[in-house]
């Protein structure tokens, strides 16, 4: 197996491995240019960004700035939005769903590093895979540690650290982040009433 093939296993790896380095070099680029671009070069900001990213659904955008490490191991679905300084660390895959709003300042990492310090200090890593559902709102300062896997249907409150997995329709926040409670038809019938409002409350004013 190569190092990159290594990587994308879950098997240690050299994160030093010259290919590694080439395409994190590669995706540098690439997100400088994304970074630096205005806001009135919208088309081809969304352009680059899906150069960078390994899949994109119908409508995607991204508040620069942006970081991540190699970008072809980060497939999102059909409208995404993430905040200012969203951090992907995509030594292994991240797949994101449908309808998915990240707020500022949030941190997705796969990336791992031995618990050992002398095999720590070889420079060998190691990176778990992880998933987030669809129809899912992740607040701001969130952390998303290697291997985690979100429902769908789920609010994460802002400042949470997930470690674990979290299962479908449900409100979890903390540090470590835990199910607050599940999503209910009593939310749902709030939500539908405020948005009523909001239609009839335009209506009226046009």
């Amino acid at each position: 197996m190569t190092e990159k093939e290594r990587m994308l296993s879950g098997k240690l790896y050299n994160a030093l491995d010259s290919e590694l380095r080439k395409d994190m070099r590669d995706c540098k680029y690439k997100l400088s240019k994304f970074n630096n671009m205005l806001m009135d070069e919208t088309a081809e900001r969304t352009e680059t960004l899906r150069e960078i990213l390994g899949g994109s659904g119908e409508w995607l955008y991204i508040e620069p700035p942006f970081y991540c490490d190699y970008g072809k191991n980060i497939f999102v679905g059909d409208s995404f939005y993430a905040n200012y300084n969203l951090h992907i660390l995509d030594c292994a895959r991240v797949t994101i769903g449908n309808n998915v709003l990240i707020g500022p300042m949030c941190g997705i990492y796969t990336a791992g590093h031995p618990i050992d310090s002398e095999v720590r200090n070889t420079g060998l890593e190691f990176s778990k895979e992880i998933k987030i559902g669809d129809n899912v709102w992740i607040g701001g300062n969130v952390t998303i540690n290697p291997g985690v896997t979100i429902g769908s249907n789920v609010v994460i409150g802002s400042g949470s650290v997930v470690t674990s997995d979290i299962p479908d329709n449900c409100i979890a926040f903390g540090n470590p982040c835990k199910v607050h409670r599940e999503i209910t038809d009593d939310d749902k019938k709030y939500w539908k009433e405020e948005h009523r409002k909001y239609i009839e409350e335009i209506e009226n004013n046009n």
